[in-house]
């Protein structure tokens, strides 16, 4: 995810904004999400279903095609839902370490779902957490999770947030849940969910902190946490795994993840070789 991060921010990859089509407001949506990553080309088709919360039906569901950049044929088809939850946890991963104080020892988890557990996998790889807290909307998901990962319930948002060096928020909110006043300074934020215009998981003052993003030109179409707040961009997580901006250690920071084609192309790539 560094490696193709760099390379977008460096623009040596073909990637035009993902074209979401609205099947149902506020219910059900398909993305289609191209790009070009030097020998490897292909494309993306997620479903994002939030009306199948609670069901016996995922919220996304996906689909990655490849193909050799050079000669068009088909590399690859596979299911794409474990890869999106994989990649987009190693991409909080790989800014986390670049962004969080190096001692970070506190993890506060807002959502429950399959991004908590996807994150605290990813994360526990980049940082020794000595204390992990659990906040949902839903505290019996929250107490599951808790049991399965030695993690505590916080009875709040603000309760797990409070002394967290680390956060993530991984829900599907329309409003904030994540205030401002609640980071102790130097913390980091990983905002991973709620990817659309009208929807956001932080208020104005968390954003307001130094704020770095997976791509500008989709934050600034797809990201309701940067457009409500009008939000000043710091950086792409690129530019710093490239060299192209340092990274603000001591700052209070965000990260807001949209989730880009090129982390799925690289990530159906590095399946491929792996398996062959």
């Amino acid at each position: 995810m560094v490696s193709a991060l760099a390379a977008f921010s460096r623009g040596e990859v073909i990637h035009p904004v993902r074209t979401v089509l609205t099947v149902e407001e506020r219910s059900r949506y398909l993305g289609i999400m191209p790009a070009v990553l030097g020998d490897v080309m292909g494309m993306k088709l997620v479903t994002f279903y939030p009306v199948n919360a609670g069901s016996t039906f995922p919220t996304h569901n996906a689909t990655i095609v490849i193909y050799n950049t050079g000669t068009g044929q088909p590399i690859a088809a596979m299911d794409g839902r474990l890869i999106t939850e994989m990649r987009t946890a190693a991409v909080s991963a790989a800014i986390t370490r670049y962004l969080a104080p190096p001692d970070a020892r506190v993890l506060a988890l807002l959502g429950s779902g399959v991004q908590a557990h996807s994150h605290l996998a990813a994360l526990s790889c980049v940082a020794k957490f000595s204390e992990v807290r659990v906040w949902s909307r839903n505290s019996e998901h929250a107490e599951r999770f808790a049991r399965e990962h030695g993690a505590s319930v916080a009875d709040s948002a603000e309760a797990a947030v409070r002394g967290a060096d680390v956060i993530v928020t991984a829900t599907s909110s329309h409003e904030p849940i994540l205030k401002g006043a609640w980071l102790k300074p130097g913390a980091h934020v990983n905002a991973v969910g709620s990817s659309r215009r009208d929807w956001r998981e932080l208020d104005a003052e968390a954003m307001a902190n130094v704020v770095v993003v997976d791509s500008r030109e989709a934050a600034a179409e797809e990201a309701g946490d940067v457009v409500m707040a009008n939000a000043t961009i710091f950086a792409e997580a690129g530019e710093i795994f490239a060299g192209l901006k340092e990274a603000p250690r001591e700052a209070t920071t965000v990260f807001k993840s949209v989730g880009l084609a090129v982390e799925d192309v690289a990530a159906a790539k590095l399946v491929v070789s792996t398996a062959s």
